[in-house]
């Protein structure tokens, strides 16, 4: 009995020092609905509560070098500050003018030259790592975990699509699989942004940003705590080459025993918990435009977004022309002059109008500098396809060389990674490019993480499940996940999800076509897409030939923005509908979408202010149900004081332009 008290005060004693060693901070958001408690003792730990809600329980976060040392295991800290930030700075080629950044930070210095950055906003949180040592470093892993109270509902995209089975190369296009977060499948990799189902109806999304030479992170179960998701990293690739398979991939053969080899003073990447207390509210956030290291090019008035007369997915199938359609110098002059008669500013010369692997042997049929010089005649700008292998053969000389013509950007494609050594490409290319003057549309690509702020020559991304799936893969769940994108994926930036399909169909009549492909749901609801989707570059994904037999939906489009002064969410649920308004200058563009479910949803324009407007409305239309391609126009009257109620169809959509009718 004595050694059992002996050993028990032992015990107890160590105990009590280690408790006494743990300091614990406490960050509010200014509004004092989020607390970030931390732990900082034996390892560090975070926690987030929002309104008394448990967001995220106790989760650990730490570094580990390859030397053994981890930053975040027994912690001493230093030093700590808390102060408040609060700002307002402009935004470049965004869905508003001003971004404001307002929010509690917390920054712990920490023994061992390092430390971590807490920032609480009103609608999330959000740390970082920070090093401040002299050598260069390895990193092994880092370990950042999100483990919640409950077996909450979990919408997870994961990595289905490998590339040759490499478990870390995959397209970044997967529908979101919804299962509780203990059912995660513990052998399968999930990406960013992910949302979380919280109780009371709130949202939970997970995001990084500011991911600077450094790899994105994956998730994965977490099984060492009962509901929870952590971070996987892709290892450094050592040997890669040419794809088998997909011969226009660059695939990673051996990877290496580490992450990434970094600068020893440099910050990491931002994590970031984004709450949502109505589902309207993830529609119009800023998060990752705020935590993104501001702008390097200074000025910014060559890059001109628009939207883009685009080729691959309606595989150049124009018609009732006198020559034979297809990759050719013809075809491409044919686009220009769609183009330029409704005022599109670009067109893609997409795939084929190069090798592959060396964008300095062109087809013969392409006579690129007569087609440089007729888009110049047509005031249309020309942008190249690429696959990020042959452009990064010689990136300075082949931005150089296609800049001098006269080519206003590329469309890189074909990345399917994020490991360090790719992202770090992106910034470099994104440089190299700035340069040059010419902009950028990453596809085959990971998802935005803040690179469209540094560098916002970089104008759109893919990192989506896009309509291209249409012509090979119609599924039943397109209309939910094209209402569930704007509530996650937009969440961390623009998307290339290529609208305007004119062949569409009702629920159970999509087949798949290389050439005549279709889109599921109304017309209505690909004319919205060009209000709710943010695409500072933005397709027409179907043929000219098409677009000149429905004039009327063409002229609307071309009428629609792609970047704008004020974005307002007015109404939505994820997956089900939402309902998005828009202003440029003086006019306001409203778009909503529904998943399979017909509904009746209100509009409420008070937000327009005093005056009267003149509204151009395009809504389903009476048949729509057994038509998709059936729709009304409108022109009416209207004011703020007015509320439209509107009818969507199964799969269907609204679009509406309102200005000043004075």
């Amino acid at each position: 009995m004595k050694k059992f008290s002996v050993l028990f005060a032992l015990v107890f004693t160590a105990g009590l020092a280690q408790a006494q060693k743990t300091k614990i901070f406490k960050l509010p958001s200014p509004d004092n609905k989020f607390l970030i408690t931390i732990h900082a003792g034996e390892r560090i730990t975070w926690s987030v509560i929002h309104d008394q809600l448990p967001v995220i329980i106790p989760s650990a976060i730490s570094i580990q070098l390859d030397n053994g040392e981890v930053l975040g295991r027994n912690v001493q800290v230093s030093s700590s500050k808390q102060e408040t930030i609060h700002e307002t700075f402009n935004a470049v080629n965004y869905k508003k003018d001003k971004v404001e950044n307002n929010c509690n930070q917390l920054t712990l210095a920490c023994k061992g030259d390092y430390g971590i950055i807490f920032r609480a906003y009103n609608d999330g949180v959000a740390y970082r790592f920070f090093t401040k040592k002299k050598e260069e470093l390895v990193i092994q892993t880092e370990q950042a975990e999100f483990n919640f109270d409950k077996d909450y509902t979990a919408f997870i995209p994961s990595t289905s699509d490998l590339r040759e089975g490499e478990r870390y190369s995959c397209s970044f296009e997967e529908f979101y699989t919804e299962t509780p977060v203990s059912k995660f499948n513990k052998d399968t990799l999930g990406y960013l942004p992910l949302l979380i189902q919280l109780d009371n109806n709130k949202k939970a999304v997970l995001l990084e940003a500011d991911l600077q030479d450094y790899p994105g992170m994956f998730v994965q179960l977490n099984q060492q705590t009962q509901y929870g998701i952590k971070g996987d990293f892709a290892p450094y690739p050592l040997e890669e080459s040419i794809g088998v398979r997909s011969k226009l991939n660059y695939m990673v053969r051996k990877r290496a025993d580490y992450i990434a080899k970094v600068k020893g003073t440099r910050n990491f990447p931002w994590r970031i918990i984004v709450v949502s207390e109505q589902d309207k509210d993830l529609l119009n956030n800023d998060m990752v435009q705020r935590l993104s290291e501001p702008g390097k090019i200074e000025n910014t008035s060559w890059i001109k977004p628009g939207k883009v007369a685009w080729d691959w997915w309606n595989d150049w199938n124009i018609s009732h022309v006198d020559f034979k359609a297809g990759i050719n110098t013809p075809t491409y002059k044919y686009y220009i002059d769609f183009a330029a008669d409704n005022h599109i500013e670009y067109i893609i010369l997409d795939e084929g109008w190069s090798n592959d692997w060396d964008l300095n042997k062109l087809n013969p049929a392409i006579d690129l500098e007569a087609l440089l010089n007729y888009s110049k005649q047509k005031n249309v700008g020309l942008i190249l396809w690429t696959t990020w292998y042959a452009l990064t053969r010689d990136i300075d000389g082949l931005c150089q060389k296609y800049a001098s013509m006269g080519v206003k950007g590329f469309k890189v494609d074909f990345l399917d990674r994020d490991d360090q050594k790719v992202v770090s490409s992106c910034y470099e290319i994104a440089e190299i490019a700035a340069k040059h003057q010419l902009m950028l549309d990453f596809h085959g690509m990971f998802k935005p993480q803040g690179l469209q702020r540094t560098w916002p020559n970089v104008v759109n991304f893919e990192g989506v499940r896009g309509m291209e799936y249409m012509k090979w893969r119609p599924d039943e769940r397109v209309p939910k996940h094209e209402v569930s994108l704007p509530f996650v994926r937009m969440m961390a930036g623009p998307l290339d999800y290529t609208p305007g399909a004119m062949r569409n169909v009702t629920k159970g009549n999509a087949r798949p076509s290389n050439s005549l492909p279709v889109s599921m749901g109304t017309r209505c609801h690909q004319v919205a897409m060009y209000i709710v989707y943010e695409a500072p570059l933005e397709m027409l994904a179907d043929n000219p030939t098409v677009y000149k037999k429905e004039q009327e939906c063409t002229d609307f489009i071309a009428k629609v923005p792609t970047t704008f002064n004020e974005t307002i969410g007015l109404d939505g649920k994820f997956g089900e509908y939402l309902l998005i308004a828009r202003r440029k200058n003086n006019v306001w563009y409203i778009g909503a979408m529904t998943n399979w479910n017909a509904r009746d949803i209100t509009v409420d324009l008070s937000f327009l202010g005093e005056g009267n407007f003149e509204a151009e409305i395009f809504s389903d239309g009476i048949n729509a149900d057994r038509d998709a391609t059936d729709y009304s126009k409108e022109i009416r009257k209207v004011s703020a004081n007015d509320k439209l109620n509107i009818h969507l169809e199964s799969g269907g959509g609204w679009a509406g332009r309102i200005h000043s009718a004075q």
